[in-house]
């Protein structure tokens, strides 16, 4: 009779739009071959009935695209498991352990509500920027507490991911990890970035296109609207602006960002449930004010 520890449960959710038919089978397979786990995978079609899907995993199709933060609670509902890792279907895993050890960091800390890895292009090994979820982002290598996250490849403890109300589904697009981690931070648990844990993916461009700049925007007061007390919201947007202004050259860019932030402003952010000033004091002590 055995006696070790059970493996760790973990639902997988992998959304596709199949428009990725190469990468998509790439992905799926080296999330299959993962060892030391017992896995539950979904595949969410967008808008779409799920193409090239492996057999023995679920596809859910939905009729129209609902964005990408929806489409993840879909197939959080979909799946089984005490963690939930959402995995983008162009990345792809190098090494059959990589969600053991992800799974071992929330095993070894019940605090700890979500684990990121590593992000690299496979093509290059560089780590984009975006994808090292803190403000000082020019070493990728080094480890620590971090209070945002790069959703498209992340581990969440699954009870905390329910109480904190899941991705926020109306975004779409852009910004959803930032208030997901917000609200796991306010009640009162942590995240870690853990670098010695690699995920390939290539380093594409997400601000191609003038949508970016709008939901960027929209989704960034909604953001600050949802989650920030009072007091901290004209804070927040000011320094947002201050920086938008300063960094973009582009006409086209800078309107599609205005509009965006008049949208912020006017349209419905969805439910308010501002975070305490404990949680701010802790994102501060932990190096990122929610201010940024």
């Amino acid at each position: 009779m055995s006696t070790g520890a059970p493996r760790p449960a973990i639902g997988a959710v992998v959304l596709t739009m199949n428009d990725r038919p190469t990468e998509f089978p790439r992905a799926m397979a080296s999330l299959l071959a993962q060892d030391g786990v017992d896995l539950d995978v979904v595949v969410v079609g967008n808008g779409c009935e799920p193409a090239q899907v492996p057999d023995g995993v679920r596809a859910v199709a939905l009729p129209e695209n609902v964005g990408i933060p929806e489409g993840r609670n879909i197939g959080a509902e979909n799946v089984k498991g005490d963690y939930v890792f959402f995995f983008d279907n162009d990345a792809f895993l190098p090494t059959t352990d990589a969600l053991a050890c992800l799974a071992a960091e929330l095993e070894r800390d019940p605090h700890l509500a979500y684990v990121q890895p590593r992000i690299a292009d496979p093509d290059t090994g560089v780590t984009l920027r975006r994808w090292v979820p803190r403000l000082r982002a020019g070493d990728a290598t080094r480890p620590g507490t971090v209070t945002v996250m790069a959703e498209g490849v992340v581990m969440v403890r699954r009870t905390a991911f329910e109480l904190s109300g899941r991705w926020p589904g109306h975004f779409f697009l852009f910004h959803e990890g930032i208030d997901l981690a917000w609200r796991l931070w306010n009640h009162g648990h942590t995240g870690l970035y853990a670098p010695d844990i690699l995920v390939h993916h290539p380093a594409t461009n997400p601000a191609r296109h003038e949508r970016f700049y709008r939901l960027n925007a929209r989704n960034r007061v909604w953001l600050a609207r949802r989650n920030l007390p009072a007091p901290l919201i004209p804070l927040n947007l000011t320094t947002w602006t201050l920086i938008t202004l300063w960094r973009f050259r582009d006409r086209n860019a800078l309107r599609a960002s205005l509009a965006g932030f008049r949208e912020g402003l006017h349209e419905d952010p969805g439910t308010r449930s501002p975070m305490s000033w404990r949680t701010v004091a802790r994102l501060t002590a932990a190096g990122r004010p929610p201010i940024f």
